[in-house]
């Protein structure tokens, strides 16, 4: 399947001449590692090539974007918890049955980074025979973010505010309303901000900071 090719990176390559009888043979050594994630740029490509539907890209987005804004916060790797948060759901719309076992495939295979491998594994506990828990702050963060950003989605379709302008407080009245975008997991994001370490209210109060500058 061409979409699941990793995308091309350059590298350097140093020649080294052999001696040999009767020629002289040039050989390409490359040296280089392998490139650990793509840019942000091409990881928006690559998600593209495997989702079309608009919710789904924009999920993808707000997550990446959540997750990012942790990683600022805590001094961590920006670049990887966006692309985390981005590609974490990459092979749902083609293989919905199988979620996320195709795309832990394709990730390590194309040699990212494990620590994204097991938060991608982590946010599917409980889900198609997943049983893997969050075990670094990258994983938690993912799980907590993943499903929430579902009700601050169904709340802007209910009041279509800005997600920077929302009321913390009233996101936090319907994460308690069950039967307010009933298919969200409420106790999966309660479990990754407990191994966070981040109360749920201030969990809130973050996303409605992070999720500022998404449209």
């Amino acid at each position: 399947h061409a979409a699941r090719t990793a995308p091309v990176t350059f590298r350097r390559r140093h020649l080294v001449r052999l001696r040999c009888r009767p020629a002289r043979i040039l050989l390409a050594i490359d040296h280089s590692p392998p490139m650990p994630l793509p840019t942000k740029e091409a990881a928006i490509a690559l998600l593209h090539q495997h989702v079309s539907d608009d919710y789904q890209r924009l999920h993808a987005l707000m997550v990446a974007t959540a997750m990012e804004g942790y990683a600022i916060q805590w001094a961590e790797d920006p670049l990887l918890w966006y692309v985390t948060g981005l590609l974490h759901d990459l092979d749902y719309e083609e293989h919905p049955d199988a979620h996320p076992a195709p795309s832990l495939q394709w990730f390590k295979d194309w040699g990212y980074p494990a620590d994204l491998i097991h938060a991608v594994e982590a946010h599917a506990y409980g889900y198609h025979g997943f049983t893997t828990l969050p075990q670094t702050k990258l994983a938690a963060a993912l799980v907590a973010c993943d499903e929430l950003t579902g009700i601050f989605y169904a709340y802007r379709k209910m009041n279509p505010v800005p997600y920077g302008q929302m009321k913390p407080a009233s996101i936090r009245k319907k994460f308690k309303d069950g039967g307010f975008a009933a298919k969200v997991d409420r106790a999966t994001i309660q479990m990754g901000c407990d191994k966070l370490g981040v109360a749920l209210d201030d969990h809130i109060a973050n996303l409605v900071r992070f999720l500022a500058s998404v449209s």
